[in-house]
Order: C-alpha cells, then sequence, then structure tokens
C-alpha cells in the first residue's frame, strides 16, 4: 500500500511539472522551382579581330536566364525548438532556438555548414511587466517594414531587396546579434512595442540600437520604428539611420497595406515605398504590390547616386491545400535605372541599370 501511494504521489508530482513547462519542435519545409532573367556580361560574344588575334574579350550585354530548385518562395525555410517554464505568479522563462534550412540541397544552414541557429536563439523572462529577451533576433527596424509586406520579404518578390547598406558593413539590416529587447505586454488596449539595444563587440556593423511602437485593433495595425547603427566611418560620420513607417488594414474581402522606410548614411539615401494588396478566397489568396526605390546623394566615392532608381511590380498566387501546406506562384519585375543593381536573385550577374525578373513555382510545409 505505501508503495502504491509512493508511485501515486511521482506521477502526480511528474504531472504537475510537464503542465508547468512545454517543448515544441516546429518548422517550415519550402521548395520552390525558380527562374530567374536578368541583363548579363556577354562573355560569348567574340568578333572576327578577336579571332586573328586570339583576344577574347567581353563585350556588349545579353539576357541570362537560370533555373534552379531552391527554398524559401513563399515562407523561410527552417527548424526550431522553443520552449517555456511557468515560474508562478504569472512568471515565465522561456527559449526559443530557430535555424535556417536548405532543403534543397540538405544543408543545414544558409552558410552551408552544419545546423547552427542563425535565424533566432535566445532566452526570456516575461510577466505582467512585458518580456525580456536576450540573443540573436529580428530588429525593431526590420519589423517595421517587413510586417507590411504582402509577400512576407520572401521569394522574388521580396522588398528586402531595396534594403540597402550604402556600402557599408551594415549587419543589422535584418537581425542582431547580441541582442537585449524588452517587448510590451499584450493587454494594453491594442499598443505595442519593442526596443533594442546589441553590443558591437568590438566590430563595426554590429552595434546597434533601435525601437519600434505601433497600435493594432480590429482591422488595423500601424506602427513606426528607428534604428541606427555604428559603422566604419566615412568623412567623421560612423551612424547608419533607419526610419520606417508602415499601416494594414483588412476590409474583411481585401487586406490593403504599404510601407515607407529610409535609411541614411553620410551624404548617402536610399527611400523606398510599397503599396500592396492581399485578397483571400475560399482556400486562395492572390497577392500584389508595388515598390519604388529611390537612391540621392553621394556614394563613400563622391558619386553622385541620384538617377539610381528602381521598381518592381509582383504579382503572387497561393492555394491552400490544409492548414499546413500550400501551393504558390510568384512572379516579380523589376525596373532599374542609373547604375541601380537590385535583382530578384543574386545569379546571374545584372547589369547596372537593366532588368531582371523572376518566376517560381513552389510547395511549402509547415510542423
Amino acid at each position: 500500500m505505501k508503495k502504491s501511494l509512493v508511485a501515486l504521489a511521482a506521477l502526480a508530482v511528474a504531472g504537475i511539472a510537464s503542465a508547468q513547462s512545454s517543448v515544441t519542435l516546429f518548422g517550415v519545409v519550402d521548395a520552390t522551382i525558380s527562374g530567374f532573367s536578368n541583363k548579363s556580361e556577354d562573355k560569348n560574344a567574340v568578333t572576327l579581330a578577336d579571332l586573328v588575334n586570339q583576344t577574347f574579350v567581353n563585350r556588349g550585354t545579353a539576357t541570362t536566364s537560370q533555373t534552379v530548385l531552391r527554398n524559401s518562395g513563399y515562407n523561410s525555410s527552417r527548424l526550431g525548438f522553443r520552449g517555456t517554464e511557468d515560474l508562478g505568479g504569472g512568471l515565465a522563462a522561456s527559449f526559443w532556438l530557430e535555424a535556417g534550412m536548405s532543403n534543397d540541397d540538405g544543408n543545414g544552414a544558409a552558410t552551408g555548414g552544419g545546423l547552427n541557429f542563425n535565424r533566432r536563439s535566445t532566452v526570456s523572462l516575461s510577466g505582467n511587466f512585458g518580456e525580456v529577451r536576450l540573443g540573436r533576433d529580428f530588429t525593431p527596424t526590420y519589423l517595421g517594414y517587413s510586417e507590411y509586406d504582402p509577400f512576407g520579404d520572401n521569394g522574388v518578390a521580396a522588398s528586402g531587396k531595396f534594403d540597402s547598406s550604402l556600402g557599408t558593413a551594415r549587419d543589422t539590416g535584418t537581425r542582431a546579434d547580441n541582442q537585449i529587447t524588452y517587448l510590451t505586454p499584450g493587454n494594453i488596449g491594442g499598443f505595442y512595442g519593442r526596443a533594442s539595444v546589441a553590443a558591437g563587440e568590438g566590430t563595426a556593423g554590429k552595434k546597434y540600437y533601435g525601437a519600434r511602437a505601433g497600435w493594432a485593433a480590429g482591422p488595423i495595425d500601424v506602427s513606426a520604428a528607428y534604428g541606427q547603427t555604428e559603422v566604419a566611418p566615412v568623412a567623421g560620420d560612423d551612424k547608419f539611420k533607419t526610419f520606417d513607417l508602415g499601416a494594414s488594414y483588412d476590409f474583411g474581402v481585401v487586406k490593403a497595406m504599404g510601407y515607407y522606410t529610409q535609411s541614411k548614411f553620410a551624404a548617402q539615401k536610399i527611400a523606398s515605398y510599397s503599396v500592396g494588396v492581399i485578397a483571400p478566397f475560399g482556400q486562395s489568396q492572390i497577392k500584389a504590390a508595388y515598390t519604388h526605390a529611390n537612391a540621392s546623394g553621394t556614394d563613400a566615392a563622391g558619386v553622385n547616386v541620384d538617377a539610381n532608381d528602381a521598381d518592381q511590380i509582383a504579382v503572387g498566387y497561393v492555394y491552400n491545400l490544409s492548414k499546413r501546406t500550400a501551393v504558390y506562384g510568384t512572379a516579380a519585375y523589376v525596373k532599374n535605372k542609373g547604375a541601380a543593381t537590385f535583382a530578384v536573385a543574386s545569379a546571374p550577374t545584372l547589369v547596372a541599370g537593366e532588368k531582371s525578373t523572376g518566376l517560381e513555382v513552389g510547395l511549402r510545409h509547415a510542423f
């Protein structure tokens, strides 16, 4: 009898412990067949004089196309672990480890090495006061525009291609290492905010501070963000500054969204604005967006960049086979001006001022 009571007590304690903490495995596997077409150097254009003199040089430009199987056309492929422990009194501790995944070639990380938690690696303490989060995570300024992109900054239509670092070694455009972040609690009348500080630890381009504040209630969401990164100085200026303003409104039949973002360093500036929509019907979604990037000022070499503007038009379709699985297609067209080189993909090479187009069809499964 005593042994039975002890066993029951042990089971009860184990049940309480398991109820107070949890660990979840999650991820996304996204594969897409993508086709790109860029204007690139024509290495095969050979003249009669070249044949006679046996000298072969690049001449002119030609449209170069490439078809690949890659990942993350709709959602970024990832593998992660997250967990929470209830500490009592409304206090909780949690962790989040999330790794980028190249499922097209089987590599565990975008770098081609083993699995590493390059997307997010944080430990947190949360309660009625909000949340204090420590580790690598998104920066407030990245969220300030990417959350108003109908394509979620993924695939050939990603708006992040226009987020130029203006020739600096800024490493905080999307995420920041060594980051301390405070997030407001979720029960303050629709208001939300976060503020982050990242230690540079002696590396130019990593020291960052920024904040985002917004209000979301019913169909409306609006926010503003500002951030600053310390980079290698040019003409005495070592501050890379970014400002975002974004908004969305859900009309039911269609959700409209848009943003304005501006980055400035020394005498150079780039500003982008985007307007887009997501129209759901049944198990489907139609997405569309127009984005314009406007460069101004002079670069570190003193060259005027006012003419280096670009425009992008993108459309997409998603069909949800279930809550977790979807097939999708996206098309994007970028028109560069001046010496701008914004492209739907980094390869093949794009000649400055030329056009770039992309089309992808893929399958996404989340778990």
